[in-house]
């Protein structure tokens, strides 16, 4: 995937775009995004802040349909991506990015197929965009530790929600994958 102003990740189709802020005495403004950005992602129909604990740990979640655009706009994580697209040039991939908000400020762009989570190291605001609208149809999981997915998390023991710690693992998602979309 190439982009304007992004980076390509080891997983196709996944993007990591530096977001320059401009500062003066008053403080600083930062475009976070821009369409021509991402020229693959289709009109963003839903923007949603998250709010984490340090501690913290969302995910493994993914879509069949719908792609994030995550900015994270105070704080420092890790986020975690494994392609689970059946036929992707990058199956199987994992990948794990720190990003602080403090220093070098990144959005990523992820695509639909690609399970994505993160780990608040710190409290964190994430603001995101996504191209569908929520339903709760379009969401999968995998759990967060599975061995076969093989994430670098920078906690053993984050605290958990009761869906991300019932979700399945790799192999019970791989037995009957969604057929994916984008």
């Amino acid at each position: 995937m190439s982009t304007e102003n992004g980076q390509q990740q080891d997983i196709r189709g996944v993007a990591v775009v530096p977001l320059t802020s401009h500062e003066d005495e008053r403080g600083s403004v930062t475009e976070v995004f821009r369409r021509s950005w991402v020229p693959s992602m289709r009109e963003a129909v839903q923007g949603n802040l998250s709010l984490s604990r340090a501690g913290v740990l969302r995910g493994l979640h993914f879509h069949r349909k719908q792609a994030d655009y995550w900015i994270l706009v105070q704080g420092q994580y890790v986020v975690g991506l494994y392609d689970a697209r059946s036929g992707s040039p990058t199956e199987g991939r994992s990948v794990s990015i720190r990003i602080s908000a403090d220093q070098e400020r990144k959005a990523v762009w992820i695509p639909p197929g690609v399970a994505h989570g993160f780990c608040a190291v710190t409290d964190v605001i994430l603001q995101y965009l996504v191209d569908e609208y929520y339903d709760g149809s379009d969401e999968f999981g995998i759990v967060w530790n599975d061995p076969d997915v093989g994430i670098a998390w920078p906690i053993a023991d984050p605290i958990l929600s009761a869906r991300d710690r019932s979700n399945p693992s790799l192999a019970d998602v791989l037995r009957d994958p969604p057929a994916f979309e984008g």
